[in-house]
């Protein structure tokens, strides 16, 4: 049987990994072991300013809705919702608490004997501590250092041990209710479960169209903007996918180098091809951001969710620097350029713009096996995206370094000396595109992990479709150029392969949960 404190440590971990990790963790490390760790964890972490902002961070949380401040035992609380915990948990849960959504920490019941327990649990507290005692003298050893004392039977506070979503949230629309959950609550639901009650309470406003955006781009919203980069990149993306199934160079290109298409081809036979396959992959990685930038502009930010415009501006300030691999590459190419310096002022007005207030649209709450498969399906694409990232990472850094892998040099049948021979701007020719590439594939898997991370809820369909557009136009692009000019070597194709495959699975696992219907209209 899970006891309260084996529940509270086993679920201080983001819904994504609690579900469908917890087993496997149990199984390496043994369950009392990897309850400890995670726990403790959290707590040492959550102890310090900085790590508890980065965990708010990373689980998503943000501040919430005035409306829903209030006071306990006249103790003024940011947000009525709270835990309520027996007094061995309270020193690990006052510190880890706070970042995960909590308002309020109730510890209870309190005897005399548990008196040096609270109080040094309280010494490290960030949010209201609050105590109900079993007896006067409890209460009087507390009283200099905890925030207030509630009774058993004060009508305003109520505590739940049902995990649903939609009763906390309706508990909390009563004028002055406090919802403190018990440690079962976070074992079965996961510890997101403070931030969708959140969300499930913030009342909102119907979601701009197109038809409020108005003609005056001095008005224009933020995620007018934001949708206007999107677009802009999408179409940067085809316009490039387009001359490399053309011309190959442009005019710019050909005096760069001083060559042909026809003299590339006489000097080595694949070389054209080579270029035509960075440059696609390049192409289709653009496709992708702009698929990423506009499904966060028109699901995420226009309807207020704060997270979506910090996903885009992360996301945004990776991908747009990589204009000045120039400094390494010593090519500066005009189009790449010019694309930069129409899209950046857009992108600097779109996070600059005040945000919505929310106007999101929640589902109910389904049925749990179908969110725990979710969490399964969210936990492939954060890791996908990763991988992306590490991916990028490592293209960039071979792009501005040796340029080429060995299964390229195997594919061209030369070596690098022998085509700086050729042409010596030939090689930096190459590393402006293949550095470009890593850069762009950095942009859009933080877009990919952080949109997997934080946006992952039930009804958020444009997610499932943001999500499957950019695989679309990432892998498929790059499968198919390899496919066509007969570089297939597996172990080069293997990381494409792999995503390809992480990324299928985890949106066929979400499908049914993110693509559910949502409510017919705003929370009023």
């Amino acid at each position: 049987m899970t006891t309260d404190r084996d529940g509270e440590r086993e679920r201080l971990m983001p819904d994504w990994t609690y579900h469908p990790l917890r087993g496997l963790a149990a199984a390496v490390l043994g369950r009392r072991r990897s309850q400890r760790t995670a726990l403790r964890l959290l707590a040492s972490i959550g102890s310090r300013p900085v790590g508890a902002r980065l965990i708010a961070r990373g689980f998503g949380h943000r501040h919430p809705p005035k409306g829903l401040a209030g006071e306990i035992a006249g103790v003024p609380v940011t947000v009525r919702l709270g835990i309520s915990v027996p007094p061995s948990l309270a020193r690990e849960v006052v510190c880890a608490m706070p970042p995960l959504g909590a308002g309020v920490v109730e510890v209870a019941p309190v005897s005399a004997a548990d008196a040096d327990t609270v109080r040094e649990a309280a010494a490290g507290r960030s949010i209201p501590l609050v105590v109900r005692a079993c007896d006067p003298e409890a209460e009087a050893a507390l009283t200099p250092y905890v925030d207030g004392f509630t009774s058993s039977d004060d009508p305003h506070v109520v505590q739940v041990s049902d995990p649903s979503v939609t009763a906390a949230a309706a508990a909390l629309e009563g004028p002055g209710t406090v919802v403190l959950a018990r440690p079962v609550v976070l074992v079965a639901a996961g510890p997101g479960w403070f931030q969708r009650v959140i969300e499930a309470a913030t009342p909102t406003t119907p979601a701009p169209v197109l038809r409020d955006v108005g003609r005056d781009p001095r008005r224009w919203p933020a995620w007018w903007w934001a949708l206007l980069v999107g677009l802009g990149m999408t179409g940067a993306g085809l316009g490039a996918a387009a001359i490399t199934l053309g011309p190959v160079l442009l005019w710019y290109d050909r005096d760069y180098l001083g060559m042909t298409v026809h003299e590339l081809h006489a000097a080595n036979h694949h070389l054209v091809h080579f270029l035509q396959h960075d440059r696609i992959t390049m192409a289709g990685t653009m496709v992708a951001i702009g698929a990423l930038y506009t499904g966060l502009a028109w699901g995420g930010i226009r309807r207020g969710w704060p997270w979506a415009r910090e996903v885009y501006l992360l996301s945004g300030a990776i991908g747009f620097p990589t204009v000045f691999y120039f400094l390494a590459t010593g090519f500066v190419e005009p189009l790449h350029t010019a694309t930069t310096i129409v899209l950046f002022p857009m992108f600097v007005v779109a996070v600059r713009r005040t945000p919505h207030e929310p106007r999101w649209r929640l589902a109910h709450e389904g049925p749990e096996p179908e969110r725990r498969r979710s969490l399964v399906g969210q936990l492939l694409l954060i890791v996908t995206g990763a991988g992306l990232f590490v991916g990028g990472a490592v293209i960039s850094v071979v792009g501005l370094t040796g340029v080429f892998v060995p299964t390229d040099l195997a594919f061209l049948g030369a070596s690098t000396q022998t085509l700086e021979s050729v042409n010596p701007r030939l090689v930096p020719f190459v590393a402006h595109d293949r550095a470009g590439f890593g850069g762009a594939l950095m942009a859009a898997a933080v877009a990919i992990i952080l949109l997997s991370a934080w946006g992952w809820r039930r009804g958020e369909a444009w997610v499932f479709w943001t999500l499957a557009a950019a695989a679309a136009a990432g892998f498929l692009p790059a499968v198919a150029v390899h496919g066509a000019i007969h570089y297939t070597d597996f172990i080069h194709l293997a990381p494409v392969y792999l995503g390809i495959a992480t990324t299928g699975i985890g949106l066929l696992l979400a499908r049914p949960y993110l693509c559910a219907k949502a409510s017919a209209r705003p929370k009023d």
